[in-house]
């Protein structure tokens, strides 16, 4: 097992060293040399070495995880309104045929089925997300990473490890930038700039470049780096799709094909006069890239969605079904539920015309259902179904201003009183699926069966599932294709 990088070279060695490293070797000739800080030096040679290096089981675990949440993710986003619009530019504008388009019989370039590709996997609010760095790594990483991959025959273990850099680079990115207070301050967007940098990392470790061009790479990603929270005003999940997924993913791609094609660039882009950091985050800090790098693996801190809803309702869910496990009944057996729910959260799902960001909807669903599938939480039509409607009359949401104090957390605590006058509560602090509660295999498998057997089938289904789990004996990526693809 390599040794920590973390261990190697520390942060605050880095900060008190305050030298330059001077690299002029393997420059193309009449290029001038260029200063590379020791953060600089130190990540580039991490992300080289990556397509070589193992990683811990649990890491290995954790990935299969999220490269399969998020391909069942593109999959089922494919027959949703952005995946039908990013299918449809697909088909129009589909160039060199060695890329897969999920959810079709379309082949494309690299540049072009990640962008598709992307869109798909945020087409609704079903792929991973990762608090710290707020961000959804894998819609733009997973599919950047396979884009390539295919272009050039990598294997599945190869595909693993840089799917794994991807969200190391591209959640610590936005973490150095400052997290929530550069998303804040700058009105940027920390989902695409984030995606960009992870897609790019992810993108150049399946090109198998060098250290001295994956300097060059992050020059171009920095070049491309993009995206802003009017984002948040996109009312159909498209430009939300794009500015998540798509763009981000398109750009990693960009960046390593242009250095693999033989393009130069600055050598580090992070420090000296104009660089990243002091254009977009002067409170930054760009140790933080290298912190506990090959320590700690961002994938693990990266939460799974076990509901295909908006996040203030999966708690409210995860209530109800643990309620249902210690005391079982139906929905007629139900008198009346009270959920409470910070006041700034439950307004984002209070009484909404989607399904699947409707509180009222989702409660009086999961009451009938006795869970909450895919197709139901995408079903408009149901929400004028008799019976929903006479379930959801019982429902009724309570602003909570005390569940403030615990925000970020978003805690919900469910009250369900029966016909038979008892009185049943539930409250739920760490949603199933997040770090703190984390969905073990058989969750995460039935959350894709789920998403994917509509879509391509049952035995497709099961074979791309069984297949994304050995994914480190897969000989060559492109063997996946007839597994993600429809006519």
């Amino acid at each position: 097992m390599t040794t920590p990088l973390s261990t190697r070279i520390s942060r605050r060695t880095l900060l008190q060293r305050g030298a330059f490293v001077l690299f002029s070797a393997a420059l193309p000739p009449g290029l001038q040399a260029q200063t590379v800080s020791p953060v600089m030096a130190a990540l580039s040679g991490y992300m080289a070495a990556t397509k070589d290096r193992g990683l811990p089981p649990e890491v290995i675990e954790k990935a299969k995880h999220h490269i399969l949440d998020t391909f069942a993710a593109m999959i089922s986003g494919s027959e949703l309104p952005p995946g039908r619009a990013a299918l449809a530019l697909a088909r129009s504008q589909a160039g060199r045929p060695v890329s897969t388009v999920v959810g079709s019989s379309i082949m494309t370039g690299p540049m072009d089925a990640a962008l598709v590709n992307g869109v798909l996997a945020h087409s609704d609010e079903t792929d991973d997300s990762h608090g710290p760095s707020q961000s959804h790594p894998g819609a733009s990483i997973v599919p950047s990473a396979l884009a390539v991959g295919e272009d050039l025959g990598a294997t599945g273990e190869h595909y693993l490890r840089a799917v794994t850099l991807g969200y190391d680079i591209g959640c610590r990115l936005t973490m150095a930038l400052g997290g929530p207070t550069f998303r804040d301050e700058s009105r940027r967007s920390t989902h695409a700039f984030a995606g960009n940098f992870g897609s790019a990392a992810a993108a150049g470790c399946m090109a198998g470049l060098t250290a001295q061009e994956m300097r060059w790479l992050l020059d171009y990603a920095s070049q491309q780096a993009a995206g802003y929270a009017i984002w948040g005003r996109d009312t159909d999940h498209i430009e939300k799709g794009f500015v998540f997924g798509g763009m981000p993913a398109r750009n990693g791609v960009t960046a390593a094909l242009l250095v693999r094609s033989g393009w130069n660039g600055v050598d580090d882009v992070f420090s000296g006069v104009d660089n990243f950091f002091q254009v977009n985050s002067p409170k930054g800090d760009p140790a933080g890239l290298i912190d506990k790098l090959g320590e700690r693996y961002e994938i693990v801190n990266t939460d799974i969605k076990k509901w295909t809803v908006g996040t203030p309702i999966q708690a409210p869910l995860d209530a109800i079904e643990n309620l249902r496990l210690r005391r079982p009944f139906d929905a007629n057996d139900v008198r009346s539920v009270v959920v409470r729910l910070a006041p700034s959260v439950g307004a984002v799902v209070d009484n909404r015309d989607i399904p699947d960001i409707c509180l009222q909807h989702m409660v009086a669903v999961m009451l009938i259902d006795k869970t909450a599938s895919f197709h139901a939480a995408h079903d408009k039509a149901r929400m004028q179904d008799a019976e929903v409607l006479r379930q959801r009359t019982k429902v009724n949401y309570v602003p909570d201003a005390a569940l403030n104090r615990l925000l970020p957390v978003r805690v919900a605590i469910v009250e369900i009183t029966l016909t038979d006058g008892t009185r049943l509560s539930e409250q739920v602090e760490a949603v199933r699926g997040t770090v703190r509660n984390p969905m073990p295999r058989n969750e995460v498998v039935d959350k894709a069966r789920d998403l994917v057997a509509p879509v391509l089938g049952t035995a497709t289904a099961q074979k791309l599932i069984e297949t994304l789990l050995t994914i480190e004996t897969v000989r060559d990526i492109r063997t996946l294709r007839p597994l993600l693809q429809k006519s």
